[in-house]
């Protein structure tokens, strides 16, 4: 119930976000007609349509995005005809006259002037209008959508997301009730009722233009975010106080900055962990998980290990198998940094406590498309040395069995089969070891206590920890779902080859495109050689997620620090010049600095086409 709170008020606070504008006209043209059957019909139809697709393209593939977006234009035409009318009936009728024709049919069913308003003809217009709406994407939805997302369909997903439209709609309800009094009183003291027709009429061809040009999910959407996004989440922070595990929304990817994707996500010790979900948007209070007690406490039973596609480096592990033996669950994906930066000590509690009784496994549960390629995995497994048994979770069966929310995410079992403690997120590898040795002793391997821990030598490239002291630049995404601080002129345009100039000017944490892209949910792809990411950012370690393209040549590409080759900054995929080959799907270290981090201008430049380009983590 509290979640359905949330929603509700996440979507009134959207009256106050600068992405609505483009909506207000459609709202707006029915401020001179009965409340009762020309705007509530119109906000029902908003509210269910944005409910119902967004559940689809929260859940579904990219068929119902594509399908969305051919309904998006087939709206767009709808109400940019129903604007010519409002606007100027006359001169459109002689210029498009089959089409105008229709919307001047249209406007009557849903004006009638002199008659009682046609119920199902403002429904109908509320839809079209609920095909176009984007609101902005703050904490609140960002926490519905990662939820549904991961955990799959369910009526409780469409309920979140009616409760958030219905919340729009309230605020948007308020709004008309208030226009249609001052519509009225115009029209009655001042004989301006066509003048205000045609005013709407115009708003309305400028909200079909700014939602054809992308403006409603480009500048707007990241002008929105600062305007409600912080009132989100202290709504958050006020209503959903911490309780434990699952009860708390939280900032995530600590270590990376503070700028996480909002899902809702475990409480206790969520440091340097990247959330599950779909887009990482906004700030929270982290918590810190207690050092664990003695004796630990049960904190659940190891739920069944069955859903996985496939097992690598095991035959497939049943809990029956496991009892008996100490397990440690550790929940990963090959591209993630933080991930990879866990590894080292996960691989060393493997080797160091396997004859004791110790079983670590991997789940592997993707985040970008390429990492559900079992190919891509078993390479990636080899090359970064893990040895220990891994689950393909590519349908996050495992995932939701245990409630997870994170990458990575340490679950530790004991030999009863019961979970005793858990651990979200990079750091407290000492308290980790500590809990493995003692769940040992109680299973008869007293000696487990006496085992020195720590690291046995100091991990290099991408699994080295991260430099969280001055670190100010966070995760970024670079598909439109769920980017950020993107900065290039006319922001991204969606699904489409679009050719795009680098910013003139750079704040840290800005990035651009230069050259001809192709901007999809979650990567860019390029579409004519000579492309460029430029990327103002504050940390040592600069990493970036690419892939080449559909056919597999490699790409070359040419990186820069402010405008000269990095030298000995170069991360371990580059050489001193700053030249290198993306020849796989998997994450890059492109700069990897020494000595005092400052601002810096990043550059990468590819001479091929074809790349593609997910994700910018730091370290």
């Amino acid at each position: 119930m509290l979640l359905i709170v949330l929603a509700y008020l996440g979507g009134a606070l959207t009256i106050l976000s600068p992405c609505i504008l483009p909506v207000l006209p459609f709202v707006f043209a029915r401020a001179d007609q009965p409340f009762s059957r020309s705007g509530l019909p119109l906000l029902g139809g908003m509210a269910l349509t944005f409910a119902l697709v967004a559940t689809l393209a929260a859940i579904g593939g990219g068929w119902v995005t594509q399908a969305n977006q051919y309904g998006r234009w087939a709206a767009i035409v709808l109400l940019g005809v129903f604007g010519l009318t409002l606007l100027m009936p006359r001169l459109a009728d002689r210029l498009m006259h089959p089409l105008v024709s229709a919307g001047n049919r249209l406007s009557a069913l849903a004006q009638s002037d002199g008659q009682k308003p046609r119920i199902g003809s403002s429904f109908l217009l509320g839809i079209a209008t609920g095909l176009l709406w984007a609101p902005c994407a703050g904490p609140i939805l960002g926490l519905v959508l990662t939820g549904a997302a991961l955990r799959g369909a369910s009526v409780g997903t469409t309920l979140l997301l009616f409760a958030y439209a219905a919340g729009a709609a309230t605020s948007l309800a308020v709004a008309l009730l208030i226009g249609g009094r001052v519509f009225t009183a115009m029209k009655r003291s001042l004989g301006a009722g066509e003048w205000v027709r045609r005013g709407i009429g115009a708003a309305m061809l400028a909200g079909v233009a700014a939602i054809a040009l992308g403006f409603d999910t480009g500048v707007l959407a990241r002008v929105s975010t600062v305007a409600t996004g912080g009132l989100e989440q202290r709504l958050v922070d006020t209503l959903s106080p911490s309780k434990g595990t699952g009860n708390a929304m939280q900032s995530a990817n600590a270590t990376n900055g503070t700028n996480a994707t909002n899902a809702m996500q475990p409480a206790a010790d969520a440091s340097n962990a990247k959330p599950g979900e779909t887009n990482e948007a906004a700030t929270g209070a982290m918590m810190r998980a207690s050092a664990p007690a003695a004796p630990l406490p049960v904190e659940g039973t190891l739920p069944p290990l069955t859903g996985a596609v496939q097992w690598l480096n095991s035959p497939p592990l049943t809990t029956e198998q496991l009892r008996g033996k100490v397990v440690l669950i550790d929940f990963w994906t090959y591209s993630c940094i933080n991930c990879l930066r866990t590894l080292p000590y996960v691989k060393a509690w493997s080797q160091k406590y396997r004859d004791m009784g110790l079983v670590v496994i991997g789940v592997h549960a993707p985040e970008f498309a390429f990492e559900r390629n079992i190919d891509n995995v078993k390479k990636a497994s080899h090359d970064l040395g893990v040895d220990y048994p891994i689950a393909i979770d590519n349908n996050y069966a495992i995932w939701r069995a245990f409630g997870n929310q994170y990458w990575p995410a340490h679950y530790f079992v004991d030999a009863q089969g019961r979970i005793r403690h858990h651990h979200f997120g990079e750091g407290e590898y000492e308290q980790s070891e500590k809990v493995i040795q003692q769940l040992l002793a109680e299973a008869g391997h007293p000696d487990a206590m006496k085992v020195t821990t720590g690291l046995p030598q100091r991990a290099n490239g991408v699994e080295a920890a991260a430099d969280g002291n001055d670190m100010q630049s966070p995760e970024t995404y670079i598909g439109y779902e769920r980017a950020e601080n993107f900065v290039s002129p006319g922001g991204e345009a969606a699904d489409r080859a679009h050719a795009y100039a680098a910013p003139s000017n750079l704040g840290v944490n800005d990035w651009g495109l230069a050259g001809t892209w192709k901007v999809g949910a979650e990567h860019a792809t390029l579409a004519a050689p000579d492309g460029r990411i430029v990327y103002r950012f504050h940390a040592r370690d600069l990493h970036l997620v690419l892939g080449p393209g559909a056919d597999g040549k490699p790409v070359r590409f040419r990186v820069t620090i402010d405008g000269a080759a990095p030298g000995d900054a170069r991360g371990t995929d580059v050489k001193a010049d700053g030249t290198g080959v993306v020849t796989e799907q998997r994450l890059y270290q492109l700069v990897r600095q020494s000595g005092d981090v400052a601002d810096h201008t990043f550059a990468i430049e590819f001479l091929d086409p074809g790349v593609e380009a997910y994700a910018f983590t730091f370290g």
